[in-house]
């Protein structure tokens, strides 16, 4: 199929009209794409983008490209982020009812490479993708590395981490996400290894932050970590080298002050968590299991974690004796800057440079 472009100088990225397109291009539908994470093609021949920094890429030549991406519901937004030529770029709000594309423009002449990312967590809803157009475009598939998994909270979805265009208690949850920049990916990325985000704000392992649930056991089989989807995510999709669980956080929560919160069950949490890993040995049965303490939790209730996910790794242990041991990671303790007690952007690379050495010795192994 052919359709027009036209090239304005004015803004890099700009929703146009149909009737505005002007130059021939060519075009690739979602059923062409190759995306990597958790997303699903629907019933329309659509991409749905799901899971927190869900990544596809593309070629093309020109000095454009138009994405015709848009969110379910009129009256929401959810974000994109791209990288053009290997270079990080800006998060893109998308409206929800948005037919017109988005115009990535005002590049230079030549060949590009985009990759556009989900910002934000599967609990915000899909990002979904029809097609792109731009001259002698191709899908881009990402090379054949190692693939990490990252298991965990809104800590790992990089949400309230992002104050740059949507300050603190402005907006709405998702407009201070930044899956991109999150420790996950960036660690991924140093060390050249492919990633996936299996995160989801306020979950534990038992109970949410101030609920008695639905906890990651019991979501994480579903392909959108919705307790009432009946739709199950593929595992034979991927085969992760290292799976990286950082819960907990939530479990200890003191919660909102509003629900009942009974007191924090190490038992519960200890024989849940170790429940969780023997599903997921029998998904990944040569995944190495990295459990990370988090760097929020602070007095007695970090002393517990820490001596909980120690537990966890033994009994693990004594369970697999020919795996691979149970790696942990405690984190230092972070005073955060994000919103809501959370890392901001700038937080998260300071995390990801003290998981970097424990994730790279790991890859050795």
């Amino acid at each position: 199929m052919k359709i027009k472009v036209l090239f304005t100088a004015a803004l890099l990225f700009a929703q146009v009209g149909w009737a505005q397109i002007q130059k021939t291009t060519d075009t690739i539908y979602a059923t062409a794409l190759r995306p990597f994470g958790r997303s699903l093609i629907n019933k329309e021949h659509k991409l749905e983008m799901i899971g927190s920094a869900v990544h596809l890429g593309f070629k093309f030549e020109g000095s454009q490209c138009a994405v015709y991406v848009s969110v379910s519901n009129q009256g929401t937004h959810n974000y994109i982020q791209y990288e053009l030529d290997g270079v990080y770029q800006k998060r893109i709000r998308i409206e929800g009812g948005l037919k017109d594309p988005i115009i990535i423009n005002n590049l230079s002449k030549g060949s590009h490479t985009i990759w556009i990312y989900k910002a934000t967590e599967a609990h915000t809803g899909a990002i979904i993708i029809s097609k792109i157009a731009a001259r002698n475009i191709k899908p881009v598939s990402l090379n054949k590395v190692p693939i990490i998994e990252f298991i965990g909270n809104s800590i790992t979805c990089g949400a309230a981490a992002d104050t740059s265009e949507v300050a603190c208690g402005k907006g709405v949850y998702q407009d201070q996400h930044n899956a991109y920049m999150a420790y996950g990916p960036r660690v991924a990325r140093a060390l050249g290894l492919n990633y996936i985000m299996s995160s989801v704000s306020g979950i534990g392992i038992y109970r949410t932050w101030n609920l008695d649930g639905p906890s990651m056991p019991q979501v994480y089989e579903n392909i959108d970590f919705q307790i009432d989807n009946q739709l199950k995510w593929d595992f034979k999709t991927y085969s992760p080298s290292i799976i990286s669980i950082a819960l907990g956080t939530n479990d200890l929560s003191n919660g909102d002050g509003k629900s009942p919160r009974k007191p924090f069950d190490e038992k519960v949490f200890t024989d849940d968590f170790v429940g969780f890993i023997r599903f997921i040995k029998l998904k990944y049965p040569k995944a190495q299991i990295a459990l990370l303490s988090s760097p929020m939790v602070s007095g007695s209730s970090r002393a517990i974690l820490e001596k909980c996910l120690s537990s966890i790794k033994s009994k693990v242990d004594v369970l697999y004796p020919g795996d691979k041991p149970v790696a942990t990671f405690f984190f230092p303790l972070m005073q955060a800057h994000g919103c809501t007690g959370h890392p901001s952007v700038a937080d998260h690379l300071i995390l990801a440079q003290q998981l970097e050495p424990f994730f790279r010795k790991l890859m050795k192994k």
